[in-house]
């Protein structure tokens, strides 16, 4: 009886065993997922912070104003190519 009593509880302590060594490997696995997951939020924070500078470059006004004179032709208003038009019958209010 006392050898049954011992081989069973031979036999718990290695399955405890077993399962304290698989549950450590499965921690270790998962705490490595986190580690890889937060570094690849951190990168892609990064870029994202990246991104908004650059999207605050491409609208300063400055720079629109470069693209409007070169790509579209276009310059600035002044009074000597203002054209007046007038319609027929109306007043001319100056």
């Amino acid at each position: 009886m006392l050898i049954r009593l011992s081989l069973l509880l031979s036999l718990a302590l290695l399955a405890s065993a077993f399962y304290l060594v698989h549950t450590q490997y499965e921690s270790r696995r998962v705490f490595s997922a986190l580690d890889r997951a937060q570094a690849e939020a951190r990168r892609i924070d990064i870029e994202h912070q990246q991104l908004e500078v650059q999207k605050r470059a491409h609208a300063a006004s400055a720079r629109v104003q470069q693209l409007a004179q070169s790509r579209l032709h276009m310059h600035s208003v002044t009074p000597g190519i203002t054209l007046y038009v007038s319609l027929p019958g109306a007043e001319s209010v100056r």
